[in-house]
């Protein structure tokens, strides 16, 4: 009666002991989940800051115009024939005539008078405005540009905001370089902070990988259920910080409607297997090399770490 009453105390205690290790084990997998999901929004918003700034670079660049000014003796279906012509062009993203008539009867409601009716004449000519694709609104690709419409006798002056082009072009280069350097400091500062936040967990346990050595585990089958592990705790991660970031996107969209010029579909699922695919690999990583770390140490050295 003796022996089985302390039989049981035993198991109790033991009992207790190993609902307190994967109590412990549970609470070190949700900080790390909570740390390492911190880390993937950062670097989240820097993924999408740099496909933003790409979008809104094209977007303002779409947006400059090109305006050709056309002769006075350039007739509406030559002027259109033109247009079809131009249409064709690679370089063209859209473009809208404007007749001669068209700029009187603007410039009447503009102005509140008509200028015709003491000059005479339509004061105005007729001309073109284009939208240049992105990738050709640039000072060298204009001035080629440039070139070729002006060998058309019928075009007198080719005007666009070369100041502000230039503006935009240096100041976005400058910004994603800005992008760049930070993703890279982050993407190191993040795997330092999980690494050691991996090893934490890891050490509290570099007891029993020894044992396992002991029996003749193989460093395979000891390492197998911490990468597990580490899989389960980067896609929880990644979940947890993408549903920040999407709220915080989603948020955006409710203040601005018109950020869906810019943040399109293929930004967020850029953005999201970014921070999916960053959550499993870093966190797969520092699992490894820490588990390999205490494979390879002996016993006396356990107590040391």
């Amino acid at each position: 009666m003796f022996f089985s009453k302390k039989g049981r105390i035993f198991a109790a205690n033991m009992t207790r002991k190993r609902k307190k290790a994967r109590s412990h084990r549970g609470l070190q997998a949700v900080t790390l989940c909570i740390s390492t999901a911190l880390v993937l929004i950062l670097l989240g918003m820097v993924v999408f800051s740099v496909q933003v700034a790409d979008n809104l670079s094209a977007y303002v660049k779409e947006n400059l115009t090109v305006t050709l000014m056309l002769s006075d003796d350039m007739t509406t279906p030559e002027a259109q024939k033109m247009c079809r012509e131009l249409q064709g062009k690679p370089y063209i993203s859209h473009l809208t005539y404007i007749s001669k008539e068209l700029a009187l009867e603007e410039q009447k409601k503009a102005m509140g008078t008509d200028p015709s009716e003491f000059l005479g004449v339509n004061p105005f000519v007729g001309s073109i405005e284009l939208q240049l694709k992105a990738d050709y609104a640039n000072s060298d690709s204009l001035k080629t540009i440039s070139q070729q419409l002006k060998a058309n006798p019928k075009v007198n002056e080719i005007t666009y905001p070369q100041d502000l082009m230039d503006s935009v072009n240096t100041n976005l280069s400058r910004i994603n370089l800005v992008l760049l350097v930070l993703a890279v400091l982050l993407t190191i500062v993040s795997f330092s902070l999980i690494n050691n936040s991996v090893k934490l967990g890891i050490f509290a346990r570099r007891f029993t990988i020894h044992t396992m050595k002991l029996v003749g585990a193989s460093w395979g089958f000891i390492r197998r259920p911490f990468l597990k592990r580490s899989i389960g705790i980067g896609i929880g991660a990644a979940i947890l910080a993408i549903g920040v970031l999407g709220a915080g996107v989603y948020a955006l969209y409710l203040y601005e409607p018109e950020v869906t010029t810019v943040i399109t579909w293929r930004v967020l699922a850029v953005t999201v297997a970014s921070m999916l695919v960053f959550g499993l690999i870093i966190t797969f990583l520092c699992t490894y090399f820490s588990v390999n770390r205490f494979l390879r140490m002996k016993a006396g050295d356990l107590y040391k770490s």
